[in-house]
Parts: structure tokens; sequence; C-alpha cells
């Protein structure tokens, strides 16, 4: 079966906590999912493989529920990337065209020379995006094509994670009998899914806040030019509160879902939650404590996660592109009192995300957990849309030979 836009497009998401695959065919108003598969992730942390077979159970119970109903059979997948020290750098590449005009060639020839000018020790680059154009030191230009001058140069992000966790991570795939169509980094997944173009060309943040990890990435100018991880994410917090209340990560997880938040209210005093104490079977020897202590718990390890997407936001240099707009997205973002403690603490306009180019049956599935997974799909389309271009059709659209070249470039990392 080929992928493709006369197929249908399959992502997987493997996370920390979840194992989600979706299944998704084109149609006239974009792009619907057929067939939905997720399961709780096992052989995993921090978004890395911990036990291969594990994961491979976990990844084969996903696929194969997403393949019973959509009625498909999946060959490749759209593959997120969490894991493997993901790094983001900007290239700059500049060339000396002799005051001639700037054609196909020499945009060929200067993405080749950023190509070859960056090679990192044992990681593989999974990313590189053109990000702006200059003439002559003049930035800002998108389409370069037709302009003279003597200069010519590129800016490009590339992102690479480490050879052997994308390693570990395709093995894991192909044992389930699945090839893996191209890498993808979860954080430019899930701001693909959940930011509208307005806010890609002025300047955003989108923060997926995971099970296993946090990560990040700054859009401007309608492309990502930063993105990084941060393992602490959502299990840390019901990890916290297992410890602090004595308690099962069963239990935990479920106080949290029911009665956590990010932000203190004045009821909390009064409100008891039962906690059953660990290795206890009888609900009568339970705990009985306060809503503000499992608060107090919750609210520290969220603002130390907030702080640091802050601090190395700050220490990027994107601070200043990225304006004074964030999405959140992730199941951890769920949590009461998120946006408002997220929006104190990065002193920006929060708003929650969901996935926005994707039509589901599922409700479920159309929340800020599976933005990541529905932004592999996006991804997707975009690629397919590019390489349906290099086949012809280019007089019809004076943007499509540029991105023919884009997609020339992109396929030959």
């Amino acid at each position: 079966m080929a992928t493709g836009r006369n197929g249908p497009i399959a992502a997987l998401d493997i996370g920390t906590t979840k194992v989600c695959c979706f299944v998704a065919v084109e149609e006239a108003g974009g792009l619907r999912i057929k067939g939905i598969g997720h399961q709780v992730a096992r052989g995993m942390r921090a978004g890395a493989i911990t036990n291969m077979e594990r994961a491979e159970e976990s990844i084969r119970s996903a696929v194969d529920a997403a393949e019973r109903m959509a009625g498909e059979t999946i060959r490749e997948v759209y593959l997120s990337v969490t894991a493997g020290q993901p790094a983001s750098q900007t290239v700059d590449v500049e060339m000396s065209i002799a005051g001639q005009e700037i054609g196909e060639k020499d945009l060929i020839r200067t993405l080749k020379e950023a190509q070859s000018s960056y090679n990192p020790e044992n990681r593989t680059v999974i990313h590189a995006l053109p990000v702006g154009y200059k003439v002559d030191g003049n930035r800002g230009i998108r389409d370069p094509r037709g302009m003279y001058g003597d200069s010519f140069g590129v800016s490009m992000h590339m992102v690479s994670v480490q050879n052997n966790h994308v390693r570990n991570l395709t093995n894991c795939v192909e044992r389930c009998h699945l090839s893996v169509a191209k890498l993808v980094s979860a954080p430019y997944a899930s701001g693909l899914a959940s930011l509208v173009e307005d806010e890609m060309d002025l300047g955003v943040t989108v923060i997926d806040m995971g099970g296993g990890a946090t990560t990040f990435a700054v859009f401007y100018d309608g492309e990502m030019v930063y993105n990084e991880v941060i393992p602490v994410g959502g299990g840390h917090v019901s990890n916290d509160i297992a410890r602090g209340l004595s308690t099962s990560l069963a239990n935990a997880e479920r106080m949290k879902t029911l009665y956590g938040s990010a932000l203190a209210s004045p009821s909390d005093e009064k409100e008891i939650i039962d906690v059953p104490l660990i290795g206890e079977t009888e609900h009568e020897v339970a705990n009985h404590v306060p809503r503000s202590m499992l608060v107090g718990i919750i609210k520290p390890r969220i603002e130390e996660i907030l702080e640091i997407v802050r601090d190395r936001l700050a220490m990027s240099g994107f601070a200043k592109v990225a304006g004074r707009r964030a999405v959140l997205v992730g199941g951890a973002s769920q949590l009461a009192g998120v946006q408002d403690l997220a929006g104190r603490i990065l002193g920006k306009q929060m708003r929650m995300g969901k996935p926005i180019r994707v039509k589901s049956l599922a409700e479920a599935v159309e929340g800020p957990a599976f933005a990541t997974a529905a932004g592999l799909l996006s991804f997707a389309v975009r690629k397919n849309f590019n390489d349906q271009l290099s086949g012809g059709g280019e007089g019809k659209n004076p943007q499509n030979r540029l991105l023919r070249i884009g997609s020339w470039f992109k396929e030959n990392f």
C-alpha cells in the first residue's frame, strides 16, 4: 500500500505514557482520520526506549487497533521524536553570485553548501528548514528568485538527534513490520497541528507538556526556528503526589486528574480527599488530607517546568521573535490552572491548543493530548504536496518551483 495523496497516511506518536496511531485519508475538505489506536506506553522513559519488547508490544497494539478501525493495512508511518537529546542550530551560508540574477541553480548550490557545512558527530539530522534568505546582507527575503546581488545567503534551521536513539526507535518500529517514512520532531508536529497561520508568521511558542517530557518550539515567519526538549513532564507530577501522600502511582494519577490544580483556591483547606495508602487494600485505611496539600505538591513541579521553559527560551536567543503569544498542548497541559500559571510565569498570552487541521469521528482525539499525532499527519500532507510539485505543474503557480526546491532539500536529508 502506497501512502500519499492517493492512499492512507499513518502517524505514530510514541510517548512516555501513551502510544498513539492515526490512519487518515485526504478529502476535499482536508484530512479525515479513519482509524485510531492508542495504548498505554510500556518500556519507555522520557521518550526513550528502555525495554524493546514491551515497547514493541505497545506499538503493535496501537497500530492493530488503528488498522482494524480504518480497515487498512499500514506499511509505513510518520514517526515522532522526543528524546535523543535533540539539538537545534541555525546555519548561515553565504555565496558570491557576482551581480547575477538569482536562479534555481543558485538556490540549490546554496542549499547543498548548507547541507555539507553541518555534519554533527554521532547525530542524525531530521530537519533542515530554510528559515530566511538574504541578498547583499538584506534579510527577510522570502523568495529571492529574480533578484540581483553580489552575495546570496540562506539561514537553515537544523534539528539533529543522537544516532543511537534513532536506531533504537526505528528498529523497534521495524520489528512491528513497519517502515519509517520520516522522523519528525514532536514539538514541530504539535505546532503544525495546533497553530494558525498568523501565529506562525508573527511569532509564537508552542509548549507540549507530555507525560515524560516537555517540548517547546518557536515559530516565526511561517517556519519553526528553534525547538528544545526538557525531560520533565506530567508523570513527574504524579510521582511527586505518590511520594508525598504515600499512595500508589495509579491513585496519584487519579487524584491529579479529579482534584488536582496548579493554582490554589480559598476552598482547598475545607475540601477533604481520601488517599488510599500504598499497600493497603481496605478503604477504611485511607488517609484523609485537605485538597490544599495536593495542590501544594502539584504547583511547585508545574512552576519548575514552566520556569525551565522560560529560562531556556531566554538563553536560546529566540525569545524576542517568539513574541508574546504561546500555545499549550499535551496531556499535562489540561490540568486545572496550568494555563493561568503559564501566563504568569512566561509573561505571555496563553491559549489551549488542539488539532485544527484534521477531522475525526471521535471527539476524544481532538484534544491537546493528541496534537503531536495529528501534526504528523499535517507534516505528511505538507511533504507529499511538495513531492507532487516536483513532478510538474510548475507554471500554474509562481511559488511552486521554490517549494519544489525546498522539497528536494528535505528529501536529501
